[in-house]
């Protein structure tokens, strides 16, 4: 397996123009966003993410994305397919899928909406660890799924061989020293939260899956490197330039402030699927004055 490390995109999905309950998707679109990343240093690809818009793509829809990037990308970086559902079952035919596309990894996000216990949440992930023998990143984001994975859980997962690592998105630096202590210098720690991702790398952090990195792959390439390599300095002073992105590239609900920064840049068409829109008119100029921040 490549190693996967450093500044990871949480790839948007390119749709044809509008926003309705079936926008179309847009490959000439998505081979034009890889060739971007390809040629700026991102360091792996994660497809069919939140980011990614996967709770609105249908199964098929799912599984063409992941085999078209994996097939796309060939091998040049890893790619980490989604494959996280709020049912077990669903998730495992996923996450099979995936496997047979050649993906490296598989990223499962833990059960939304269901509310789960923290047995729940064990046995969940155990079950697809043990039908599918593909390495596996757990992904914590209460934010989203009102359903925290406790140090202590992730712990008990990690003892499984395929389950490799974690997205942690809570964005609560002391959780890096807690997981490592817990889990050993192996098990993989990826932040999911931009803002602290910096911080989280200088902490023992083994990178970051990025909404950021869709518009500014190399500025967040270069910040990772400095962080992986302990260059504090040289990784804050980059990330300076970041943080306005890291924040207003939230100010409604990911992915659509990435979607129309993309836009602006010519990258892609203003298509987005219900029941997201395209940003807001008055929410414009705050992620304008992001990406000048940046040097876009």
């Amino acid at each position: 397996m490549s190693i996967i490390q450093g500044s990871i995109v949480a790839i948007v999905t390119p749709m044809k123009s509008g926003s309705g309950a079936e926008t179309a998707l847009d490959f000439d679109r998505l081979d034009t966003l890889l060739d971007f990343h390809f040629d700026s240093g991102t360091q792996g690809i994660v497809v069919a993410g939140t980011t990614g818009e996967s709770a609105t793509l249908s199964e098929a829809e799912h599984c063409e994305l992941i085999e078209y990037v994996a097939d796309r990308v060939n091998g040049r970086v890893p790619v980490i397919a989604g494959t996280g559902a709020n049912s077990t079952h669903e998730a495992i035919r996923l996450t099979a899928f995936a496997k047979k596309a050649n993906v490296d990894a598989c990223l499962l996000v833990t059960p939304y909406y269901n509310k789960p216990t923290q047995e729940g949440l064990f046995l969940h992930h155990k079950a697809i660890a043990e039908a599918v023998d593909i390495p596996q990143i757990l992904y914590n984001v209460p934010g989203r799924t009102v359903c925290d994975m406790l140090p202590a859980t992730v712990a008990r997962l990690s003892a499984i061989t395929n389950i490799i690592g974690i997205k942690e998105a809570t964005g609560d630096i002391a959780r890096v020293a807690e997981i490592r202590a817990l889990c050993g210098s192996e098990f993989l720690l990826f932040s999911g939260d931009d803002a602290t991702s910096c911080e989280f790398m200088l902490h023992g952090g083994n990178g970051v899956i990025s909404v950021t990195a869709n518009v500014c792959p190399q500025k967040m390439f270069e910040m990772c490197s400095a962080a992986l390599t302990n260059d504090r300095a040289s990784a804050m002073n980059i990330d300076s330039y970041l943080q306005l992105l890291h924040q207003n590239l939230f100010v409604e609900a990911n992915p659509i402030p990435v979607k129309w920064a993309l836009g602006e840049m010519g990258l892609l068409d203003d298509g987005i699927r219900l029941p997201l829109t395209w940003l807001s008119p008055d929410k414009e100029q705050i992620v304008k004055e992001a990406m000048r921040h940046s040097g876009l």
